[in-house]
């Protein structure tokens, strides 16, 4: 199984079965593709990944979701995993929220909803390289790659 993962947040499942889908389709087993109906659910898949030592390369977040704004779950995952690439999906934000994010929640990108199959895999590609660019990853990286010569 892939020790590396892309999450989905959304609190529609419909949305969440395309995103699966769509990524499952071009990335194939390369990642693990998890999915939570809302940030209570997410913040569970995030912490069971991490006590597993699954990677989370890019969560893609809607805005609107009941509880909190995609926004500010995007900033508590930063504070708390600095190396995770964040892209926010959604029909709803507001210029504010998208600005905040992109400021204190490092937002890779911002996809209004609906979106295009190839604008998402698009950002999902850009984020990955990111996420592999980052310190703690490339640090990883380089252990990895020792391990297995």
């Amino acid at each position: 199984m892939a020790n590396k993962a892309i999450l989905c947040v959304d609190d529609e499942p419909m949305v969440l079965t395309a995103l699966r889908d769509q990524i499952g389709h071009r990335f194939g087993d390369a990642y693990r593709y998890e999915l939570a109906e809302g940030v209570d659910e997410a913040w569970e898949t995030i912490e069971e990944l991490d006590r597993e030592g699954v990677e989370i390369a890019v969560i893609i977040s809607d805005w609107l979701m009941p509880g909190i704004k995609g926004d500010e779950f995007l900033l508590e995952v930063y504070l708390r995993f600095p190396q995770i690439v964040n892209i926010m999906l959604t029909g709803h934000a507001d210029k504010v929220a998208i600005e905040r994010a992109r400021r204190y929640a490092n937002l890779h990108a911002y996809i209004p909803k609906p979106w295009e199959r190839d604008t998402i895999i698009a950002a999902i590609e850009s984020g990955l390289e990111k996420a592999r660019q980052h310190p703690a990853n490339e640090a990883a990286g380089i252990s990895q790659r020792q391990n297995d010569e």
